[in-house]
């Protein structure tokens, strides 16, 4: 089945690009009265908001990378493609749009990321974990 199930989320993940990332994460902690989760990744610093998953709910992370930059713009949206991000890529560009960054595999437990630009101009990521 490609098709996305009506049982889940069509959104599962959001990220936040941050310039400062102790600024950011003592403003979301403070506004919200939160503990985020430090997390680094190959250049890539994260702060987690809390979720819990096990109940379906939907969590993200302040981002410091490179290739990200705040903007007006907003946050990026990542959109869950599973069962296999593949088979909704295979039809990005053939619907019009443009892929920025294909199918890469962040890591074994969280799966891959991809991140794709709109008919409209928008770039959204996607995730899968095949």
């Amino acid at each position: 089945m490609d098709k996305m199930s009506c049982e889940t989320n069509a959104i599962n993940w959001f990220e936040v690009p941050v310039t400062e990332m102790d600024r950011a994460k003592k403003f979301y902690e403070t506004i919200f009265d939160i503990q985020m989760q430090p997390m680094e990744m190959p250049g890539c610093l994260m702060s987690v908001f809390p979720s819990d998953s096990s109940k379906g709910l939907i969590s993200g992370a302040l981002v410091k990378m490179d290739t990200y930059e705040p903007s007006a713009k907003g946050v990026v949206l990542y959109f869950n493609a599973n069962p296999d991000m593949q088979l909704v890529l295979d039809r990005v560009e053939k619907s019009g749009g443009k892929i920025n960054m294909p199918k890469t595999l962040i890591n074994a437990e969280i799966g891959y990321m991809a991140f794709i630009s709109d008919t409209e101009g928008n770039t959204v990521a996607l995730h899968s974990n095949g």
